[in-house]
């Protein structure tokens, strides 16, 4: 792992897509509702906003080093254009993201929310792909 080579511009780009999807993702129009009550929330509540700066700043942290893991990943696995780095992350989001996601939402009964998590971190893995086997 050479964090020379790694490009800053595509791990940023990464970061703003990251931000993009999950806000049309968990939009009140999209699937915040169902998410909201699939997680076992008041269906007239909403995010408490006492904690939202951490929260905005732990998701920018998260969606940073998934950026820079996908860097690295796509690099190791010869992704070199937009369409092989859309396979990486595909195989990225099915082998790690959605088992390991799914075994906790399995337990907490939270089935559905998993279906609607792993719909946002599959586009979104797929654009990191995306982003850097172009960029390789």
């Amino acid at each position: 792992m050479d964090f020379i080579n790694v490009n800053w511009w595509a791990v940023l780009l990464c970061v703003i897509v990251s931000m993009i999807v999950g806000s049309v993702w968990f939009n009140q129009k999209t699937f915040f509702p169902a998410w909201w009550k699939a997680i076992g929330k008041a269906e007239a509540g909403q995010p408490g906003m006492e904690n939202m700066g951490m929260t905005w700043g732990l998701t920018v942290l998260a969606s940073f080093v998934q950026a820079v893991a996908m860097w690295f990943m796509t690099d190791v696995m010869g992704s070199d254009s937009w369409s092989s780095g859309m396979l990486s992350g595909f195989m990225l989001w099915l082998g790690f993201v959605a088992p390991s996601s799914l075994t906790n939402k399995l337990f907490a009964g939270q089935l559905k929310a998993w279906a609607i998590e792993m719909g946002n971190h599959l586009i979104t893995f797929l654009l990191f792909g995306a982003i850097m086997g172009a960029w390789h």
